[in-house]
């Protein structure tokens, strides 16, 4: 047995851990666009990266480390991804972290990740500058979030204290970004995780990956993958306390309510939708399935429009490639059937409290296959005209 609660202080809620955000000067008005995590011990950590086969520079420099490596250190900028920078894009890392470790010699293995435009070189020269501003022990959580954002119009953190049955207790929390980019192959966004929970290296990259499966790797809001998705778990062991289901619970815990808030705050939408795909002859079809619905745009644009095209949704069901018969297939809006083993129920009664549903924050639609007991609910949202203003003219 073990309780969760919610405490302050996000990705330094943690025994040992401390962070801040500054400014370099990438950002208008001296916002902060720089971030750190910072322990004061070093951490065992892994991680999970974008599927995209062209992976941003920081994420080749991760690689480069001879693995296991542990850190105590990570450098976080916003507004360039550093992606698709060649030999250039790794010298600039290098060159940068080599200055903060001249500063700070008690920084180990730092990490550095990157967020923004791809295609442009680090302005390393404004961050380097930028370095003389990092207080190794300041606790600003806020800030730190900050920095990192990019479109996204609010942070995302959060952290837990776990009370283990031995009344011991850890503490896990994060930090995260994303808001456009974001497709289920390990949605676009960055997601820093440290805890002072004394779990096994051995566990880490296997709780990471399960955890990932029913969250981060379950979301879409316009179906792209970036080139700079990155999950990152710190553990520093401080508390020397653990619990293999209860980390994994309150890790699970913690990556689903951010990675349901980078589609509350996917650029312009309105909507946060569950679609749950059952009765699916297997798993990998269920998941297939429900994530097919959560990227297509045709079904995403009818939700902006609060439109219970039920017809969208078949049709992207059987494009999706699983075995399917519309003689067995019931789809449903909430609460209300509107098709169902080849009837329809799409009267002018049922079309209004279809598009009644469509109007609320957040609903679900589920379709029920009915060829096998296999499940799965994939999350996404609508996508409208902000969504086109923000990416048609990003660079800016």
């Amino acid at each position: 047995m073990f309780s969760l609660f919610p405490i302050d202080n996000g990705v330094c809620a943690a025994e040992g851990f401390f962070c801040d955000g500054i400014s370099a000067g990438l950002k208008q008005d001296s916002m902060p666009d720089i971030a750190f995590i910072y322990s004061d011990i070093p951490c065992e950590v892994e991680a999970l990266f974008t599927q995209n086969k062209f992976q941003a520079a920081p994420i080749l420099h991760y690689k480069n480390y001879n693995t296991p490596f542990k850190t105590n250190f990570v450098l976080i900028n916003s507004k360039n991804a550093n992606a698709l920078t060649g030999i250039q894009g790794l010298k600039n890392i290098e060159e940068i972290l080599q200055e903060l470790q001249k500063l700070h010699p008690q920084i180990h293995n730092p990490i550095m990740s990157s967020t923004g435009v791809i295609g442009v070189q680090l302005p390393k020269e404004k961050i380097i500058q930028s370095l003389q501003k990092i207080h190794l022990h300041h606790k600003n959580n806020k800030q730190a979030s900050l920095a990192i954002m990019t479109t996204d119009k609010f942070n995302k953190t959060l952290a837990f204290e776990v009370l283990l049955k031995d009344k011991s207790h850890f503490r896990i929390g994060a930090i995260c970004k994303g808001a456009g980019m974001i497709n289920p192959s390990l949605a676009t966004m960055l997601c820093f995780i440290t805890t002072d929970a004394a779990i096994p290296k051995e566990d880490m990259k296997p709780l990471l990956e399960e955890a990932s499966k029913t969250t981060f790797n379950a979301i879409s809001v316009d179906g792209d993958t970036s080139t700079n998705d990155t999950i990152l778990l710190l553990s520093n062991g401080k508390s020397k306390a653990y619990n293999k289901e209860a980390f994994l619970f309150a890790l699970t815990q913690l990556m689903q309510h951010l990675a349901l808030e980078i589609l509350r705050d996917g650029e312009g939408s309105t909507k946060l939708v569950a679609f749950e795909v059952k009765g699916a002859k297997s798993k990998k079809e269920a998941i297939k399935a429900a994530k097919a619905l959560s990227q297509s745009l045709l079904v995403k644009t009818a939700l902006f429009g609060c439109d219970p095209n039920w017809g969208r949704i078949a049709s992207t069901i059987g494009a999706s490639g699983i075995e399917c018969d519309p003689n067995t297939l019931e789809i449903y809006f909430g609460e209300v059937c509107v098709y169902a083993k080849g009837q329809i129920f799409f009267d002018d009664d049922n079309e209004k409290k279809a598009a009644k549903i469509l109007q609320q924050d957040s609903y679900k639609i589920t379709c029920n296959i009915g060829l096998g007991k296999e499940s799965f609910i994939a999350y996404g949202c609508d996508l409208g005209y902000e969504y086109i203003k923000i990416n048609a003219d990003y660079r800016s």
